[in-house]
């Protein structure tokens, strides 16, 4: 009886145990065990948000986002694995760890023992190694081939990419994104706020074998959102024959570099902006870093001659000149306060009309009309001009050029020299800006270089402006370009840029370009900077060109503006001129 009793007390207390055990499981710790259970059969995977795209004024793509894969590897797993099975029943073969590595690195374009080694020597600084790199960002194709392998140690991680599939075209505008994902240069920076994703997260649950997903076991924790599509003002095809015929003439010409930039003239929307040399966005290590970015946006110079326009234009809209007034100029002028003015050539005493000095380029010429205007009147034309400041677009790297701080820190000497485009700096963008203005009847309209960024809803945000600004009057403007046609039509370069059938205002000039420590670099900056049709103008086309070597002057640069605005021309359609240029004397 007594063991009965026993047995039957040890019996409850054996299932009162279990009953304890079982409300504790179940009910007092049942959340934070099914939480537990959860973390051991869970997994966290990172939802990618997608790049925003860059493209050109018709839609074309100059920049995507693609997903692109880590190929990894667990050292501590390889080196313990002699061999493994591939395939099943019949088909079931051996493969041992040295034909695994040979297999991988003819994927990968490694060597076997490169591979063994990168293994031996991660495990030699931690012989718990269980994580590798062996190949960083390689495309479907090699993911797709390295998978096939079924190499049991081997892994794969998702590596968001980007990709340009027009190569080095608008490269310099484009700019890059770094390995790690981070937007590197250009518009690609300047405009990530547009381009920019974030991403989400989503949790599954996985069999702890084989650690298989469970169907309807997602769990989207944060949602991933999109960027947005950046359009741009860039005419591709246009973009890519400008890059052409520009580094055809740096090649031709043993210069240095070259910008070519082309712009609606009633809008200031750059419908090109070449730089050479270029890079391709898909290799940027490939190219120094100097040639990676925007020099037309960058690199600010002395503009020289081309400068003439805008100081001439100050002086009629000032009421102070016109076309055909006149001065006498030699080949020297030393003004009252002390300056020395030369012209590049010798002559004797002339009778300039302004028309004639901006034909013959006479600083001399240029410092007796411009010293008619008040100092603090031309410098803030030039300001209006767009002189001295960033431009609109707000490039990466750009540069604002340099003024010297005003009149007021102009000496004797500089006061002449910023009439003829000497003792400032501009970069290729502001030029092709001030012209702009000369071509829009006296108003510069902002510079613009995006048209928008399209958000994934449709929305369109980051439209420019497209108030313009009045700098000079439209009678100074038009009489400035009037002397202008007369510098394409007699001056010394007439017959290496002309253009049949279109009326062309152009000037040349040739400058110095500062070294960035007080001095000036060997070589020179020649350019010729103009628009067309004169008499209804459509489009402004400005090319730079550094130290021509074999051609050191604005011949170097002519024939690039006369096949670049050509084609502009003509691919758009532009209607000829419908009549001659008025004539204007060069003298009295």
């Amino acid at each position: 009886m007594r063991r009965i009793v026993a047995a039957g007390l040890a019996l409850v207390l054996v299932v009162g145990w279990f009953v304890v055990r079982l409300v504790d499981i179940q009910v007092v710790r049942a959340a934070e065990l099914n939480e537990a259970s959860q973390d051991v059969r869970s997994e966290t995977r990172v939802i990618y948000g997608e790049r925003g795209a860059i493209v050109d004024a018709d839609g074309t793509v100059l920049a995507e986002s693609v997903m692109r894969y880590n190929i990894t590897l667990s050292p501590k797993q390889a080196l313990a694995t002699r061999s493994f099975e591939r395939g099943t029943g019949d088909d079931a073969v051996d493969v041992t760890l040295d034909e695994a590595l040979g297999e991988l690195g003819d994927v990968l374009g490694r060597s076997a023992g490169e591979l063994r080694t990168q293994i031996e020597g991660e495990l030699a600084k931690d012989p718990g190694a269980d994580f590798s790199y062996v190949a960083k960002r390689v495309d479907t194709d090699v993911y797709e081939r390295v998978k096939a392998l079924r190499i049991p140690f081997v892994y794969s991680e998702e590596a968001p990419g980007r990709r340009y599939p027009n190569g080095a075209v608008a490269g310099n505008l484009l700019g890059f994104v770094t390995d790690e994902g981070e937007a590197g240069a250009g518009l690609e920076y300047s405009e990530d706020a547009c381009l920019a994703s974030e991403d989400g997260e989503m949790t599954w649950l996985h069999s702890l074998k084989d650690w298989v997903a469970i169907p309807g076991s997602e769990v989207v924790n944060t949602s991933a959102h999109d960027g947005g599509d950046l359009q741009l003002t860039i005419d591709a095809d246009l973009q890519y024959f400008v890059q052409r015929i520009a580094a055809a003439r740096v090649a031709e010409t043993g210069a240095d570099w070259a910008t070519v930039t082309v712009m609606e003239a009633k809008t200031g929307k750059l419908l090109a902006v070449a730089d050479v040399p270029t890079v391709d966005p898909n290799s940027p290590s490939s190219v120094d870093a100097t040639d990676r970015g925007s020099r037309a946006f960058s690199a600010p110079f002395e503009p020289g001659s081309t400068f003439k326009a805008l100081t001439s234009a100050s002086v009629i809209d000032a009421g102070k000149g016109s076309p055909t007034s006149g001065v006498t100029a030699d080949y020297r002028y030393l003004p009252p306060n002390g300056a020395n003015i030369n012209d590049s050539h010798y002559h004797g005493p002339t009778n300039y009309t302004m028309t004639g000095m901006l034909i013959d380029s006479s600083n001399t010429a240029m410092s007796m009309f411009g010293e008619q205007v008040g100092d603090e009147q031309r410098y803030q034309d030039m300001l209006d001009f767009g002189l001295g400041a960033e431009s609109e677009v707000g490039f990466a790297g750009e540069e604002p050029g340099d003024l010297h701080g005003g009149p007021e820190n102009w000496d004797n000497q500089t006061k002449y020299a910023t009439m003829f485009g000497q003792g400032l700096t501009t970069t290729a963008i502001q030029i092709t800006s001030a012209y702009q203005a000369l071509a829009n009847g006296g108003v510069r309209m902002p510079v613009s270089l995006v048209e928008g960024c399209r958000q994934s809803d449709g929305t369109v945000t980051e439209v420019p402006s497209d108030e313009g600004r009045r700098v000079v009057s439209e009678k100074a403007a038009d009489q400035t370009s009037q002397m202008l046609e007369q510098v394409y039509l007699h001056g010394w370069l007439a017959d290496q840029w002309e253009i049949p059938g279109y009326r062309v205002a152009a000037k040349t000039g040739t400058a110095q370009v500062p070294d960035g420590n007080g001095g000036y670099q060997s070589g020179y900056l020649v350019s010729v900077s103009g628009f067309a049709p004169a008499d209804d103008p459509e489009f402004v086309v400005s090319v730079s060109i550094m130290n021509p070597v074999k051609m050191n002057s604005s011949a170097a640069s002519a024939p690039v503006f006369q096949q670049v605005m050509s084609q502009v021309l003509k691919k758009y359609r532009t209607v000829p001129s419908g009549a001659q240029a008025p004539e204007l004397p060069a003298t009295w």
